[in-house]
């Protein structure tokens, strides 16, 4: 396999678990030498299996809300490698699907501080660090929940539309320097956030209807995802800039519609 980081360094939040570990194990694959973390003490293990796998890492148990936690992820980048030539601003919590009236402010900031402070706090530190490298890359996961309404909860929603917003922005603040920012929007992606949803389709024996209302008729994986972001990481992206790159089986290629029977065309 050939590989498509070797010789880079990167750095990833959200990796205890979900896309951020599955990212963290093949950017480590592909020859990136790691500086992971999370809120959970799975990126502990995370980092094990990179190790077993061969990888170089380090695990930082942090918030990826805090200023001060990011500045750290950051300087162990520079400390241990010298710098940083990707970052991958991936932690996120969902807050749940309540109603617009019922979330607090307090629930709101939580979200907010997560999942739009923290990819603005990467931005901020980790590209000042790879703007010293003239060239690289910067990724953002954001959701199709911030493109339309009818995916996420009102604060969650609002969140990853910032996000999609951000990359925009900060492709443009950092015009000329060499780094690109994008984002993922992902779909239904099986991972612990979605995990109780997916649990209890299986109670009910109606697993087979999840991600249903998308072309593919199935949800995905955490490795979709992780796949998407290393082309991103990568080289290969080197004209792709404050973009937000959908992948969500094709969920969003439509607003929603009646099914037709095959055969029949709508009136």
């Amino acid at each position: 396999m050939a590989s498509r980081l070797e010789g880079k360094s990167a750095i990833i939040t959200g990796a205890g678990s979900g896309i951020g570990r599955a990212t963290a194990l093949l950017f480590a694959r592909h020859g990136a030498r790691l500086v992971i973390g999370d809120k959970a003490e799975s990126v502990h293990e995370t980092a094990k299996m990179i190790r077993e796998d061969g990888g170089t890492v380090n695990a930082l148990q942090m918030n990826a809300g805090r200023e001060d936690d990011v500045a750290k992820m950051v300087e162990a980048a520079r400390g241990s490698y010298g710098g940083i030539d990707i970052a991958y601003a991936n932690a996120g919590i969902s807050g749940g699907l309540p109603g617009i009236f019922d979330q607090s402010m307090d629930d709101w900031q939580q979200i907010l501080q997560v999942n739009l402070i923290g990819p603005f706090l990467i931005i901020k530190h980790a590209g000042q660090e790879i703007m010293k490298r003239a060239s690289g890359s910067i990724i953002c996961t954001a959701s199709v929940a911030g493109l339309r309404s009818g995916a996420g909860g009102p604060a969650y929603s609002a969140s990853k539309a910032g996000v999609i917003n951000l990359v925009q922005t900060a492709a443009q603040q950092l015009s000329g320097t060499g780094v690109r920012v994008n984002a993922i929007c992902p779909g239904l992606i099986e991972t612990g956030m979605t995990e109780r949803a997916f649990e209890y389709a299986r109670e009910k024996g109606v697993e087979e209807k999840i991600g249903r209302l998308n072309p593919l008729h199935r949800a995905g994986q955490p490795e979709e995802i992780a796949h998407v972001a290393l082309f991103l990481a990568s080289d290969e992206s080197s004209y792709v800039n404050g973009q937000a790159i959908v992948v969500d089986g094709g969920l969003s290629s439509s607003h929603p519609v009646t099914r037709q029977e095959t055969g029949k065309t709508a009136a």
